[in-house]
């Protein structure tokens, strides 16, 4: 038989057990000791920056003894700022906000390490910390103390993959269930949403989100001992230093303000599973200025986040309209001014929408027509060669860290983000097609810390040197990939210079709706920021609204028979993304207003029910346009040609008539143009690769191919 003593080390009591052998049987039992040992004392290693310190409690005592025993050892602490944490860096939480609380409630044990950190009591007279209004307005509060995830407000898509389990059904199996229908066995239990075998099956290579939170919160944890399980990654020197024992960075630097050595890896988890485009209109309008120019485009996508079903606990991008901002298009790019002025504007309008929305992630072109067959473009994105240049993943690194998505499972209280990046350019057969991507969070780190910077080639990601004056530093610590080598075996190597910029990248799928239900039903208005294309202006809203007949529509009440379909036409002019756009920059509808029209353009009834217009039709900024319009009127004309003359510059019209009146016939060119398919004037659309050429030439400026 064991037996057990409790034994004193010199200078400090220690509850503690050791087993000697070959002593005689009267020795107490090993159950009667079990008992005696859970009376004992509880002891605990705290560590702060005055040194390592160990102390005795009883395992009942309130949270505040732990805190008199560190303000013992640290006599200047104040002691509002004392914080512990059961690791360095991370997950801090105010002592004086645990009073009430045993230790054995805080998850404390026998010889556990805690760590310490505060702030020196200042020289001034003390200052009562009174509860702000944020510390009362929270509800998940800690005796009026607040953390940063408690006052988080998630995304409805969040709040409805956390009040769900997620597990994946199974139906009963045939061969191997022997039970009755209402019975339940490992063969058709329901799968957890992380499990392996389901993912590969089904060809998911990444874990969802929500999933992959699933997989990592511990099971137990209660409401009040919650500790976030993600903690966002800083590869920043920490200045000035916990510890306090040196200069700030670059002038000083230890093990505890240095950022540890990087592995790149794959990201197990991606925050978007799928982009979805609600209609292919969307993409079409957007391309019609790369057709009609040649020159790259880019734009944001205005939508939603929506549950996704195709993987478990997923979550998909909805792309309602694409916003284009000011740009500068090349043949080989563009150039963009950021950041962006008008964004604040932008997202205000879209969240006042029927369903709020807001920018889901961005996309640009880069499609290069090919030489021997202008109709086609070149396939330069693949395997072969990249998908996503070190360029865009960088810049797509920046974007993702200035739009974090909230997560009340992130100690900071934010977590990676959901900004999708979708890039059309030509497939194998030189098609169109849409790729997305995002790129992870060791990008995003990466990005912030300034580590690491574009090369010549678009498929290689260099690293930057190290800079030690004072206006740049820069701190690079050893950054290193692993890959597979001829023998199939797993080597590691160090990323500098340069490494592959797959290790940043996350793929996400893409796709259109087998039965579309867009917001917007109408793509037809100017779209913003493409001068000498299109040039949206009142006048031009004012002679579409006349055309419509629009001052003489009333309410549902009063509308005379027969005036269904232009109700049904006004309804559908109006819901458009880019017409409300430009409507909320002329000052015409007051704030109130404007968000009623962007309410009723976005309603997914509105063409069943035309009737949901009555209120915008009721406002004062409607029947401020309505007066304009009517007033407009008999000026501009309500033909369609006069609408269609209005759009084309004035340059363009005396071109056309110098033209004509030199060939001394009628206008053939125009006629032509008409004839060819054109839809603006002076126009001609090709035939074979639907370029749109200028209405004098013969031939197609694109593929050289004959227009008529």
């Amino acid at each position: 038989m064991y037996r057990q003593n409790v034994w004193r080390a010199k200078g400090e009591s220690r509850a503690g057990l050791i087993y000697n052998s070959h002593v005689p049987d009267h020795s107490p039992t090993y159950a009667s000791m079990s008992r005696l040992s859970l009376t004992l004392n509880l002891l605990l290693r705290i560590r702060s920056k005055d040194g390592n310190f160990r102390h005795e409690f009883d395992t009942n005592a309130d949270a505040l003894v732990l805190l008199q025993k560190i303000l013992e050892n640290a006599p200047s602490a104040d002691q509002d700022t004392v914080t512990i944490s059961n690791q360095p860096r991370g997950g801090e939480t105010k002592l004086t906000s645990l009073k009430g609380r045993t230790l054995k409630a805080l998850g404390l044990n026998h010889g556990d390490l805690v760590f310490v950190q505060y702030k020196e009591k200042s020289s001034g007279p003390p200052v009562t910390e009174t509860p702000s209004s944020s510390k009362v307005a929270s509800s998940t509060s800690v005796n009026g103390g607040h953390r940063p995830w408690e006052l988080v407000q998630e995304d409805p898509v969040d709040m409805y993959w956390r009040s769900r389990d997620g597990k994946i059904p199974r139906e009963r199996d045939l061969q191997f269930c022997k039970h009755g229908p209402k019975g339940m066995c490992d063969y058709c239990m329901p799968l957890e949403p992380y499990d392996v075998a389901y993912h590969k099956e089904h060809g998911i290579k990444h874990l969802s989100y929500h999933a992959y939170l699933q997989k990592i919160t511990p099971k137990s944890s209660g409401a009040a001992q919650y500790i976030p399980p993600l903690n966002p990654l800083d590869y920043r020197v920490k200045v000035p230093c916990p510890t306090g024992n040196h200069a700030s960075w670059p002038s000083g630097i230890c093990t505890s303000c240095q950022p540890s050595a990087i592995t790149l890896q794959s990201q197990p988890f991606r925050m978007v599973d799928h982009l979805e485009i609600a209609s292919t209109n969307v993409i079409d309008r957007f391309l019609q200025a790369w057709r009609r120019t040649g020159m790259q485009r880019f734009g944001w996508m205005i939508g939603r986040y929506e549950p996704y079903d195709k993987v478990p606990m997923g979550v998909k991008a909805v792309v309602e309209a694409i916003h284009e901002p000011p740009q500068e298009g090349e043949l080989d790019g563009l150039t963009l001014g950021l950041p962006w002025e008008d964004e604040p504007r932008v997202r205000s309008l879209a969240s006042k929408g029927s369903t709020p929305l807001t920018i889901v992630g961005y996309i640009f072109t880069d499609l290069d027509p090919r030489e021997d067959d202008r109709t086609k473009n070149v396939y330069k994105r693949h395997p072969g060669s990249f998908v996503m240049s070190s360029l865009e993943a960088i810049f797509a690194a920046a974007m993702q860290a200035a739009n974090p998505t909230p997560s009340k499972s992130s100690s900071s209280g934010k977590f990676s983000s959901r900004l999708v990046t979708a890039i059309l350019t030509g497939t194998e057969d030189g098609a169109i097609d849409v790729s997305a991507y995002q790129v992870s969070e060791q990008a995003t780190a990466m990005v912030e810390a300034d580590m690491i910077e574009a090369s010549v080639d678009p498929g290689i990601v260099r690293v930057k040197e190290e800079d030690r004056s004072v206006n740049s530093a820069r701190y690079v610590p050893d950054v290193f990939f692993s890959y597979k080598n001829e023998y199939g075996l797993e080597v590691k190597k160090s990323a500098k210079p340069a490494f592959p910029v797959e290790y940043l990248i996350l793929n996400v799928t893409h796709g259109f709706p087998q039965n579309p239900v867009p917001l917007f039903q109408s793509t037809q208005f100017h779209i913003e920021n493409r001068p000498g294309l299109e040039n949206p202006t009142v006048e031009g809203v004012l002679s579409q609204l006349s055309a419509l007949g629009a001052p003489d529509i009333q309410d549902s009440r009063h509308r005379k028979p027969g005036e269904a379909q232009k109700v049904f036409e006004l309804a559908k002019f109006l819901s458009d993304w880019h017409l409300i756009a430009f409507l909320d920059t002329t000052q015409l509808f007051p704030p109130d207003d404007m968000n009623v029209l962007m309410q009723i353009a976005t309603s997914t009834t509105l063409m069943s029910d035309p009737s949901q217009l009555d209120p915008l039709l009721a406002t004062d900024g409607w029947q401020t346009l309505m007066t304009f319009t009517r007033e407009h009127a008999p000026q501009q004309g309500s033909t369609l040609g006069s609408m269609m003359d209005e759009d084309i510059p004035q340059d363009i019209l005396d071109q056309i008539a110098a033209e004509q009146a030199a060939a001394s016939g009628p206008p053939s060119g125009m006629a032509s143009g008409v004839a060819s398919g054109a839809a603006t004037p002076g126009i001609k659309t090709c035939p074979h690769c639907t370029f749109e050429n200028d209405s004098t030439r013969t031939d197609c400026e694109v593929c050289g191919l004959p227009l008529s």
